[in-house]
């Protein structure tokens, strides 16, 4: 039961993270440092998101998502100051 609640979770550190996509701990971290895989430190150590790595396999495997979303116009800035 504590592996289920480990995957389920979130944001991960190296080692769930890498129990989760089935790698070495030394691989996701060398993935991690040369920007392979999405990651972001905090402090000094590399967490991971769930989200994220799911999309990025989706995308490595060539998933495409069911439900795309389509961007048709660019949102303009606001043009005011904040008062």
């Amino acid at each position: 039961m504590a592996q289920v609640q480990m995957a389920l979770r979130e944001v991960m550190d190296i080692r769930q993270a890498s129990e989760y996509l089935g790698i070495s701990g030394d691989t996701l971290y060398r993935y991690a440092s040369e920007g392979f895989i999405p990651a972001f430190k905090l402090g000094n150590r590399w967490r991971f998101k769930k989200t994220l790595l799911d999309a990025w396999m989706d995308e490595k495997s060539g998933v495409k998502p069911s439900t795309p979303e389509m961007v048709t116009s660019k949102q303009k800035k606001p043009s005011g100051r904040a008062r």
